[in-house]
């Protein structure tokens, strides 16, 4: 096999080195950067891509050749050119960018690049920019200003897919350049576990993306593209010091920070350093983070190394590299308030418990794009992940990853997408016991452009296996439209199917959290759905204004959907051994809603610049099947079971986020702000009752919702300047207006953080 892949390569070179050639590089106008991936057509017949030096080479008859030079969000470039016999031609092309939308080009949707207003799926694009602006310290605060997504407990959730399940299990696939986030225990996602100071850009898909993504993209996906060196060598330091302000006063509730008698503040830097090295690609960055913590006994540290490289052969298209990245954390966890008062910062008795966790991943990979416009790439993974407490909840779990990916692209009218991947872990746990987890799958996807049509269309089937329990092949497809009428209109429609397997947390935990019991449920389901959507995107250029207006509306149905369950679980003299949370599958539940976003960017008298963007999300979530453990009540007692009605638990009804950045010369200002109505249904059991007797005078939770039953709005305002030598200093305001509240019942937010934050770049 090694013998027929070495003379494969040398045929390949041996072609390429006869006759008549035309070589050169392509490059961006704007950017002065090579470009990768550029499409060089001869006679409308021969075709390469560029490589990652963004160099070509085409080998053609003597005589005229019509060459074009074509990517997408940059103008098309035609030349003619005449060849000689046994002549070497060199012909370098610089590529103006077009000016439509805001140029975003995005992977995800089909795996290959694309315009983000020709995808047939709702998507957000989140830029680097705005996640150092904000100073962003794990990337689970900057998906939290995306519009349609939601953090509860560290948990994603888009459109409200996701409730409250205390980290056991996601319905939005977490991935960093293609590859799973969720670990392999409790599928749960370390937010400050991925690569912040070295990301191109976060992409997120909204609704069921199991057919490219597979289990647990049931809701949708959420993609941190890391970026490769570019010619120039980079190198970032970021430094960053924040104090907590005392908590906000008012006439009827009070709240404070005076429990540790010193001022609470976190501190924390970034590095990064991106280069060539010949063929060699390197970036190595890394952060370290330390925090007193807002409340009483919670405090964290950790630190973080990452690597990537990549090395591009001398055989054409060939490159493969290594990626490795590591973090180490050690702190106190904070679970439940003392009350919602005078105690929101000070934890209930037993609700602070000590952790020391460690996470690995190594991912070797190699890449092949042939001449004609086919691609091979193999990813691999092995993840890694420790965690240690003082509450006898230990778990150990390995994840081994592997995907073969074939892409073709016939010129610009037809892309095939096909690939197989499998996943084997195991897990050795206090909590979870011992397990062994394998998943299969195959899937395919097709990408047709007639004109102003795009099609797109796909399927997967895989299986998942937990020890001696094994799923059927589940098979599930997706299609979708994008037609581009007239001007810059882009209307679409989709329909996909999504699935996610239980996690082995889900299945199998048993333990007790600040005198909260949770219970295993190894009987659990599957839960399958799918995401109906149609939307339009509106594109605008006014002068120096551009940008686009998006309305989608959707609806989400789910079958055996899995809920976190508070109720009495079994009957016996002590009742409280009894009571506690477990997933349960509620049976169907139906989301449906609209949602409407905004992106802008232009100029201003007096040289200033401005870019926005804003999202409102209004969703319906409900429950079609009622289930007597999750709407009623359960066993003897009334306070079992769900708050209210058939509205599903732990979701918002609205949600507003939205961004503004001012800038002129080396100066800039700018805001961010959250909205979440007060959430409509919780479990009963946080009301009052029994919980309250468990912990003495009550938590208040009750009363907490009576008097903040408007919602929450958090605004966040900056102020930055950059001086010469590429040194920036900016003050950060979080929650400027001090604003207390409540992300999931007994868990209060931090109040007022004035940052200062320093950076250099050269």
């Amino acid at each position: 096999m090694r013998n027929y892949i070495f003379l494969l390569f040398v045929s390949l070179w041996a072609i390429s080195a006869s006759g008549q050639l035309l070589s050169g590089t392509v490059s961006s106008a704007a950017k002065a950067e090579k470009l990768i991936g550029v499409t060089v057509v001869a006679d409308d017949t021969v075709g390469i891509n560029t490589d990652v030096n963004g160099f070509y080479s085409l080998k053609l008859s003597p005589g005229k050749h019509s060459i074009s030079f074509k990517l997408i969000s940059f103008e098309t470039e035609n030349r003619t050119i005449t060849l000689l016999p046994g002549e070497t031609l060199e012909l370098n092309i610089i590529l103006k960018e077009k000016s439509h939308l805001l140029n975003i080009v995005v992977v995800s949707a089909g795996k290959f690049e694309q315009n983000l207003e020709e995808v047939t799926v709702s998507m957000e694009v989140l830029k680097p920019e705005l996640i150092e602006k904000r100073n962003i310290v794990t990337m689970e605060d900057g998906v939290d200003y995306i519009p349609g997504v939601s953090m509860i407990d560290g948990q994603a959730n888009i459109r409200g897919g996701s409730g409250w399940s205390y980290g056991a299990g996601s319905r939005v696939q977490i991935l960093v350049d293609d590859l799973p986030q969720l670990t392999a225990d409790a599928g749960d996602t370390k937010w400050s576990f991925l690569p912040l100071e070295n990301i191109e850009q976060v992409e997120v898909i909204k609704g069921a993306s199991s057919v490219l993504f597979g289990s647990s993209a049931l809701n949708g996906v959420i993609n941190f593209r890391t970026a490769y060196p570019r010619d120039t060598p980079i190198t970032k330091i970021n430094v960053f010091g924040a104090i907590y302000d005392r908590a906000y006063i008012t006439t009827d509730k009070e709240y404070s920070l005076n429990f540790r008698g010193k001022t609470a503040a976190y501190s924390g830097m970034s590095f990064l350093h991106s280069r060539k090295i010949n063929r060699l690609d390197v970036a190595v960055s890394g952060n370290y983070f330390k925090d007193d913590g807002y409340r009483q006994g919670e405090n964290e540290k950790r630190g973080r190394v990452s690597l990537n490289t990549r090395y591009n052969f001398k055989v054409k298209g060939l490159s493969a590299g290594i990626n490795f990245n590591t973090i180490a954390t050690t702190g106190t966890l904070f679970f439940l308030w003392k009350n919602d008062t005078s105690g929101a910062y000070i934890p209930a008795k037993n609700s602070l418990s000590d952790y020391d966790t460690y996470r690995t991943s190594i991912d070797p990979f190699i890449t092949y794009s042939g001449p004609n416009g086919s691609s091979h790439k193999i990813r691999t993974r092995w993840f890694n992940t420790t965690n240690k407490n003082n509450t006898d909840q230990n778990s150990t779990g390995n994840l081994y990853y592997t995907e073969y990916q074939f892409q073709k692209h016939f010129k610009e009218v037809f892309t095939i997408t096909a690939g197989t991947v499998n996943t084997f872990s195991t897990v050795k746990s206090q909590i979870y016991g011992d397990h062994d987890g394998n998943q299969s799958a195959f899937y395919t996807q097709g990408d047709l452009k007639i004109g102003r049509l795009i099609i797109s269309a796909g399927t997967r089937i895989e299986q998942s296996k937990v020890d001696t329990i094994k799923d059927k092949w589940n098979q599930v497809y997706r299609s979708g439209i994008n037609f581009h009428p007239f001007g810059a209109t882009y209307l679409r429609a989709s329909a996909g199917q999504g699935y996610r397997f239980p996690t082995i947390a889900e299945r199998y935990i048993r333990t007790n959290v600040s005198g909260v019991n949770i219970f295993p449920n190894e009987q659990l389901e599957p839960e399958k759905g799918i995401s109906v959507e149609i939307g339009v995107k509106q594109g605008f250029s006014v002068g120096s204004w551009k940008g686009y207006f998006d309305l989608a509306f959707f609806r989400n149905n789910y079958k055996n959907m899995m809920e976190f369950v508070f109720a009495q679980w079994a009957y016996g003299p002590d009742i409280f051994k009894n009571l506690g949370f477990r997933s349960l599958n509620v049976g169907k539940t139906q989301i449906e809603g609209f949602e409407a976003t905004f992106a802008a960017e232009g100029k201003l008298p007096y040289e200033f610049e401005i870019s926005t963007m804003a999202g409102y999300t209004f969703l319906n979530p409900r429950q079609l099947t009622y289930d007597s453990a999750y709407v009623r009540k359960v066993g003897y007692a009334n306070f079992m079971g769900s708050d209210s009605s058939d509205f599903l638990k732990y979701r918002f009804k609205h949600m507003i986020k939205g961004d503004i950045d001012l800038s002129r010369k080396n100066f800039s200002i700018g805001a961010s702000i959250r909205y979440t109505s007060q959430m409509v249904n919780i479990d009963r059991i946080f009301m009052g009752g029994l919980l309250d007797i468990a912990f003495p005078p009550g938590l208040g939770i009750a009363d907490y919702r009576k008097y903040h039953n408007k919602g929450d709005l958090i605004l966040d305002v900056r102020v930055s300047f950059r001086f010469p030598k590429q040194i920036t200093a900016a003050l950060i305001v979080k929650n400027a207006t001090n604003r207390i509240y409540m992300q999931r019942p007994a868990d209060m937010q931090a109040p007022r953080v004035f940052v200062l934050q320093a950076g250099i770049k050269f």
